[in-house]
């Protein structure tokens, strides 16, 4: 399978979220912002890009299992398949779970849970991480039987159902809410109230959350995020915010044993000379969101930008199988920088200027290289000197507006 079901999915996820937008300004309700939302489908973008060569490990190790100690070879019909899809959900079940209760693995799925908004976006903002640690989780059904393709597909269809649950738009849903995981649920899961905490894990189903003993019925509407914000619109700084937090108090831990628990108990667990476990504190409810502001002209620069690298990495999803490693690793490393540098503009970050007019010129220069070695057609050249010009012109303009205000 060249295409994942997920890379397919990318024009519905824009048409769901631009009818998302339209309800939002037609009901008078704010559910988004402009830089959460940016910050929030490029941590999408990032996870996608590397997942490329991260996820190709893990189906990697799935394959080798199968091929060496699978008990039984199970044929592919619709029964098997919707077996695998429960055995699927089931086995993503603990694996969310234990990036919930294991310190290390939090670091790795703790981005999907920054945003202090809650709305379809918030369904791309993806871990880069997370894969490393949850596929161990997957490996039982190679051992099983279950094919590598079979597996892939299903665990897509599980990943692409959670999607429309990312939502404040539909409310609870009556009987659908006994065995499927609704938006209801899920508000619940991506709550920072200490009731809210830790609940709700299940993926396509919410009977093993029943079953297991982590359920929580939606009551009072949540307050989204986590208990220490982020507070920054870079999408790769928030891929590696926890593991900083994790290296600084594993320094001031004195003892090796400790060390080592630290990493695979309970987010927020210390040693008792250290003050023991920190339960997660009381909602503060004058806490504002994180936010930062810029004039009109840099936020439709920012929006521009981010459209047109949306634009590149669709392309490069696309059309990544049939490309060499080298502009593989050179269009994943462009497509993150683009991702980075959005951010930086959003928070006016000193460096931002400069890394903006060097990314500009770097493109450029990939176009003019493109061209001079006859790799690329005339109107990819047209377009990328295009966008060399009313990009700068347009930076020019919105950064002289931001320095007058």
């Amino acid at each position: 399978m060249d295409v994942n079901p997920i890379v397919l999915s990318i024009p519905i996820f824009a048409l769901l979220i631009i009818i998302e937008v339209i309800i939002q300004w037609l009901s008078n309700r704010k559910l988004y912002r402009l830089n959460d939302a940016v910050t929030n489908i490029n941590c999408g973008i990032t996870q996608q890009v590397s997942g490329i060569f991260l996820k190709l490990f893990a189906l990697g190790i799935y394959q080798f299992i199968f091929e060496n100690f699978a008990v039984w070879q199970i044929s592919t019909n619709w029964y098997t398949l919707i077996i695998l899809f429960i055995a699927t959900d089931f086995a993503y079940y603990w694996a969310h779970r234990m990036s919930h209760e294991i310190n290390l693995f939090w670091s790795g799925h703790v981005v999907h849970h920054q945003s202090e908004d809650y709305n379809l976006s918030v369904a791309l903002r993806q871990s880069s991480f997370q894969v490393i640690w949850t596929s161990i989780f997957y490996f039982p059904l190679a051992i099983i039987g279950f094919n590598t393709i079979d597996f892939a597909l299903m665990a897509a269809l599980t990943t692409l159902y959670q999607f429309w649950i990312h939502t404040e738009l539909i409310g609870k849903l009556g009987f659908i809410e006994y065995i499927f995981v609704t938006p209801s649920h899920h508000r619940v899961h991506h709550g920072r109230d200490p009731k809210y905490i830790d609940k709700n894990h299940g993926g396509a189903f919410i009977i093993w959350d029943k079953l297991f003993g982590t359920y929580q019925q939606e009551e009072e509407r949540p307050t989204y995020g986590v208990t220490t914000p982020i507070n920054s619109w870079n999408p790769v700084w928030a891929n590696f915010v926890n593991f900083k937090v994790m290296g600084s108090e594993m320094k001031q831990i004195p003892s090796f044993v400790d060390k080592i628990k630290y990493i695979f108990y309970k987010p927020g667990w210390l040693p008792k000379e250290m003050g023991g476990y920190r339960p997660a504190p009381a909602i503060d409810t004058n806490h504002a969101k994180y936010t930062t502001v810029v004039n009109q002209k840099l936020n439709a620069y920012i929006l521009f930008q981010f459209i047109a690298i949306l634009g590149f990495t669709t392309w490069f999803l696309f059309n990544q199988a049939h490309l060499d490693m080298a502009p593989k690793i050179i269009s994943a490393l462009l497509i993150m920088v683009t991702a980075v540098t959005n951010g930086g503009l959003f928070e006016m970050k000193p460096w931002t200027q400069w890394a903006e007019k060097l990314r500009l010129m770097i493109v450029l220069g990939i176009g003019a290289a493109l061209g001079f070695f006859e790799m690329a057609e005339m109107w990819v050249l047209i377009i990328v000197a295009n966008y060399y010009i009313i990009s700068k012109i347009w930076l020019t303009i919105a950064l002289k507006k931001q320095s007058n205000d």
